[in-house]
């Protein structure tokens, strides 16, 4: 099973719902890495053998037209995968819930995300758009 790590800007709380569904979860903040930089995680994630969740989405798989062309992960060759929140009008807990059990449920249906990225979309009238790519490509 693949093992989750979210990024310092979810909710901790997101990891009692993982556990809730019969995931590996943790949080950065639990791993003491509150406030490192996004370059910083990037041996945490690929050493852990994480599936890291954010919604610094630009920050990990560059702008969403060229992803992998810049960020943390351009220079990954093989990692356990990404998922990229992109929310207009921010997440507050309740959308992050939302959101998090639609990824968790996403996984179970398509399976793991092995060199993956899970592109969560929740547009300005609230419709959620998923969608998987190949990252490299």
């Amino acid at each position: 099973m693949q093992k989750l790590l979210l990024d310092e800007n979810l909710s901790p709380t997101l990891v009692d719902v993982a556990h809730a569904m019969g995931f590996v979860c943790s949080h950065i903040n639990f791993l003491g890495l509150n406030c490192a930089k996004d370059w910083e995680l990037k041996s945490t994630i690929l050493d852990g053998d994480y599936t890291f969740v954010t919604n610094n989405s630009v920050d990990f798989r560059g702008p969403a037209k060229t992803p992998g062309s810049q960020g943390v992960y351009s220079s990954i060759s093989l990692h356990a995968g990404l998922v990229c929140i992109d929310a207009t009008g921010g997440l507050n807990l309740d959308r992050q819930k939302r959101l998090f059990v639609l990824i968790l449920s996403d996984i179970e249906k398509h399976g793991d995300l092995t060199n993956q990225v899970l592109q969560v979309t929740l547009t300005p009238d609230g419709a959620v758009e998923l969608s998987r790519y190949s990252m490299p490509r």
